[in-house]
């Protein structure tokens, strides 16, 4: 990669690590978004640094050779250094030879010749001597200089390998700080859009609570009177009470927290004696409906003996065939139903069936 190259993947990578201002009160459409953005974002960088570390790995091969070459090129030079030596000793010693001889080898070998051919010959074995001698020498510093020039050129490309490889290195620095800094953003997105969802559920429930409180108080005893009793909710209220006592009257704020709990319990496993707060049973899961602490303030049939009510409110009791629920009103319910179930909202109609009658209690 050239510096302009790594100048521009810097700047951008440097771009994406500065967060945007977060707008206040983000929806949970543009939640989803942003963690699904920065998701796509960290998988194009974690394919950016497999590719650097690629390129790392086989870098660090390609120097590890060029390693080898420079060292096998020392080696070479050393011998090719030697054999100049020794050619160089050679021809001191002969050198010095004819000095001592007064160069009257030469000129003895010449005059030693008995032909004129045989002094020709002498001649050129004498010249070729010489020139023998120069030209070995010759192309002995000539691989010499080859050598170093080639040791030279390995060096070179060595350092320029070692360089690229600082510069790949500091690429993969930025990209793991990078990924590092959107994985945070990732968990931070993840928390917002838990936390907004979960006031979007508790929301909608307590709406829904009161505006089924809003429509029970609306049609008041007359009317619930005049309709059969508790028909509206299921038409299979005993009526009267239980405990021959009058019910208590109905309070929204009580009854609206009751349901509340109830619709944050959905989904716990049923566990038989459980009282909450990850599993309960019927009259475990009332307990805490009623009182918001997890422990048991009766069972099905002491609920069940509560006073009874013919104009049943959100925040109510269901009873029948010793089970217990919250009514949550429009004739449906929320209760511990079976191990198989857990906590679920059904109707009042479908859920006791076969059980019998049915009727409503107010705590």
């Amino acid at each position: 990669m050239n510096k302009f190259g790594r100048v521009v993947l810097s700047a951008v990578l440097t771009s994406v690590m500065i967060v945007a201002p977060v707008m206040a009160a983000p929806t949970i459409d543009e939640l989803e978004q942003e963690k699904k953005a920065a998701e796509n974002e960290v998988s194009s960088l974690q394919e950016q640094l497999t590719e650097i570390v690629g390129k790392i790995s086989q870098l660090e091969d390609d120097i590890s050779v060029k390693g080898e070459e420079i060292l096998q090129a020392e080696e070479d030079l050393a011998e090719a250094e030697e054999l100049e030596r020794t050619q160089y000793g050679d021809m001191k010693l002969r050198i010095q030879f004819m000095y001592e001889q007064g160069d009257g080898s030469v000129i003895e070998t010449i005059m030693s010749a008995e032909s004129f051919t045989d002094l020709v010959n002498k001649a050129e074995y004498v010249s070729s001597v010489h020139s023998y001698d120069r030209k070995k020498l010759d192309e002995y510093i000539a691989t010499k200089q080859q050598i170093e020039e080639l040791k030279a050129a390995l060096e070179e490309e060595h350092a320029s390998m070692q360089a690229m490889q600082a510069d790949f290195e500091a690429e993969k620095e930025l990209l793991n700080a990078t990924i590092e800094s959107k994985q945070s953003e990732i968990a931070d997105l993840g928390e917002q859009l838990q936390a907004a969802l979960i006031a979007a559920t508790k929301k909608k429930q307590e709406e829904e609570a009161a505006a089924a409180a809003a429509a029970q108080q609306s049609v008041g005893t007359a009317s619930t009177e005049s309709a059969g009793g508790g028909a509206s909710a299921g038409g299979n209220s005993s009526g009267g009470s239980g405990s021959g006592k009058p019910a208590p009257s109905y309070n929204g704020a009580a009854g609206g927290s009751s349901v509340s709990r109830a619709y944050g319990a959905l989904g716990a496993s049923y566990v038989s004696g459980a009282t909450g707060p990850n599993a309960f049973d019927c009259s475990g899961f009332v307990s805490y409906c009623l009182t918001g602490s997890y422990g048991r303030i009766g069972t099905s049939g002491s609920f069940g003996s509560l006073p009874r009510v013919d104009d049943p409110q959100p925040g109510d009791i269901v009873c029948y065939a010793g089970h217990v629920g919250i009514y949550v009103g429009g004739g449906q319910m929320i209760h511990a139903s079976t191990e198989g179930t857990g906590v679920i909202q059904s109707s009042i109609e479908s859920s006791v069936s076969s059980n019998g009658p049915y009727w409503f209690t107010r705590y």
